[in-house]
């Protein structure tokens, strides 16, 4: 198995493909890729029509996945706020690659019961959470990965690439079956505070109580505890995080599934959250900063670093409102990868969601950064 990824920002299309297709021939020696993964940002609109078959034409038949991007990365850079075009590669020896595409609605494709999936769908015109919640319950050992289609700005406006096609509504995906192991990170960027409490009531999305206190008192009484930095930041990055396993006696970051408040009435003490309830759930409030993000992202890097087993390449799904304008800085998402894992090849692009598992189940996340990281199942 063998990945290489690229980027070019020639702003226009056919000069930006051909830079791209280039330096991927050079680093793969003529060797024939099994899988080409393009992200091309919203600079480059007029000419997504023209972009699968720019890229057939440099390297033949290989199967061709990728959409729309508000900014992308190829060969473990990140290129916001102008033009850009990722390009990543694949040889995959022993691995059958089965491309598809759903529209809304439509039933579920015959898809390899043991395969990984890499999915990019389109924010307008598809409900990825729904089609997530099928996947995992026909392939529930499959590991999910992607990211929803961004650049534009209402319906039709992003662009799915599948083989030679360009769609503008739906979910293009890959099922990757055979000698291939996926392993996930999902880096939701937050840290606990307060203490984990059971929700005593609750009704779909609206949080009633917690430990028996109205869920607007418990979060009052939070708030008034917080140094002044933290109550600044609970005005504008609050979240309530939802323990995904709750057989264990103490929880850490990463064992929270990370969901919006969308509201408080206080008359009636209510939360309003972005997620389903259940009473008896373990739930803690979280906040959410560049330093917080920097930090969570550099411990489940760590952790993964420890027992990974020669990773061969990766893509990485961030979402837009991460990168320069969360850090203040460029690739700080892809050094912190390079630092713990080296020079692995490194693809993605910003997403208006991203697509990946907390704890076995696999959700459309916001804030995130989402790896999926390739590796031979014979190693």
């Amino acid at each position: 198995m063998r990945w290489t990824s690229t980027v070019s920002e020639e702003p226009v299309i056919e000069p930006a493909v051909r830079a791209a297709a280039t330096a991927l021939r050079a680093q793969l020696a003529d060797v024939r890729p099994d899988l080409l993964i393009v992200f091309a940002s919203a600079h480059h609109a007029e000419a997504f029509d023209r972009i699968p078959s720019l890229i057939a034409a440099a390297f033949g038949s290989a199967p061709i996945l990728g959409c729309s991007a508000g900014g992308v990365i190829g060969g473990g850079h990140e290129v916001e706020q102008r033009p850009g075009v990722s390009l990543t590669a694949a040889v995959l020896p022993g691995v059958d690659v089965v491309p598809f595409h759903i529209e809304q609605g439509a039933p579920h494709p015959h898809l390899p019961q043991q395969s990984h999936f890499v999915l990019l769908a389109d924010p307008f015109t598809f409900d990825a959470e729904a089609f997530l919640r099928g996947l995992d319950r026909t392939h529930p050992s499959s590991r999910k990965i992607g990211g929803l289609a961004s650049g534009g700005q209402q319906p039709g406006t992003n662009a799915l690439f599948l083989g030679r096609d360009v769609h503008r509504a739906g979910l293009v995906g890959v099922a990757l079956d055979g000698d291939i192991e996926m392993d996930t990170i999902v880096a939701q960027g937050c840290r606990p505070i307060g203490q984990p409490m059971f929700i005593t009531k609750c009704h779909d999305n609206v949080l009633w109580e917690l430990d028996g206190v109205s869920a607007a008192t418990v979060l009052q009484d939070l708030y008034e505890q917080l140094d002044p930095a933290d109550q600044e930041l609970a005005r504008h990055s609050l979240f309530l995080g939802i323990v995904m396993s709750e057989n264990q006696q103490a929880y850490r970051q990463g064992d929270f599934l990370i969901r919006n408040i969308i509201g408080m009435d206080a008359t009636r003490g209510v939360l309003g959250v972005g997620a389903v309830l259940r009473e008896n759930s373990v739930v803690q409030f979280h906040l959410r900063d560049a330093k917080t993000s920097a930090e969570d992202l550099e411990q489940l890097l760590a952790r993964y670093e420890h027992g990974a087993m020669q990773p061969r390449g990766a893509l990485l799904f961030s979402c837009l409102g991460r990168g320069v304008h969360l850090y203040g800085q460029p690739d700080h998402d892809t050094d912190a990868f390079r630092r713990h894992l080296g020079d692995v090849p490194l693809g993605g692009f910003f997403c208006n969601g991203e697509i990946g598992p907390v704890h076995g189940t696999t959700f459309l996340h916001g804030y995130t950064s989402s790896f999926g990281i390739f590796r031979r199942r014979s190693d």
